[in-house]
């Protein structure tokens, strides 16, 4: 008996549970849902921009849902008011959610998210990285290895590499400019 209880309670030391997007439907209830309780609607096409701007992430989307009802003056609130904070929770997120994960990169690591993030939102095949990032698979293969022990990449299949958090591929093309191209070796 004790020893199937510490087995247990051993796995559950381990068990990493991976945080991820919300789908549409359950996006739209997380962000009306709590405003329905304080009596407050949203348009539809207010929920669809949230949820498409967010990317049904949890915290963008209580970063969203903040900045949104902090700045609509009346019920139903409109596409227009999504529209109007969208920069103010852009620099928000970035100052602080996506820099401090910036922060946490060696250089060439940030080379090979620029790179990568330079292919769009992903996944994308490691080839392809390691094409934009000017070099060989098995050259940078150290450098995805640390990405992925550092919590900022994950491989949803053999051979391809995602973001971990969606959006980071638009923080990167707006704050760390791309190096030119060397031609591999």
């Amino acid at each position: 008996m004790l020893a199937g209880n510490a087995k247990s309670y051993a796995e559950r030391l381990f068990n990493f549970p991976r945080i991820t997007s919300l789908n549409d439907e359950d996006a739209r209830e997380a962000i009306a849902d709590p405003a329905s309780d304080q009596g407050v609607t949203y348009e539809p096409e207010a929920l669809d921009a949230i949820v498409r701007v967010t990317s049904g992430y949890p915290y963008f989307i209580q970063e969203w849902g903040y900045e949104v009802w902090n700045a609509a003056d009346r019920t139903p609130i409109s596409a227009d008011v999504v529209s109007v904070v969208h920069k103010v929770v852009q620099e928000k997120l970035d100052r602080s959610f996506f820099s401090v994960r910036l922060d946490r990169l060696t250089p060439s690591e940030r080379k090979y998210l620029r790179a990568m993030a330079g292919l769009g939102s992903g996944p994308h095949r490691s080839g392809d990285i390691a094409g934009r990032y000017g070099a060989t698979v098995e050259s940078v293969a150290p450098i995805r290895s640390s990405l992925i022990r550092k919590g900022m990449v994950y491989s949803p299949a053999h051979g391809d590499t995602a973001f971990i958090v969606p959006l980071f591929d638009e923080f990167m093309r707006r704050v760390v400019p791309e190096e030119p191209r060397k031609s591999q070796k």
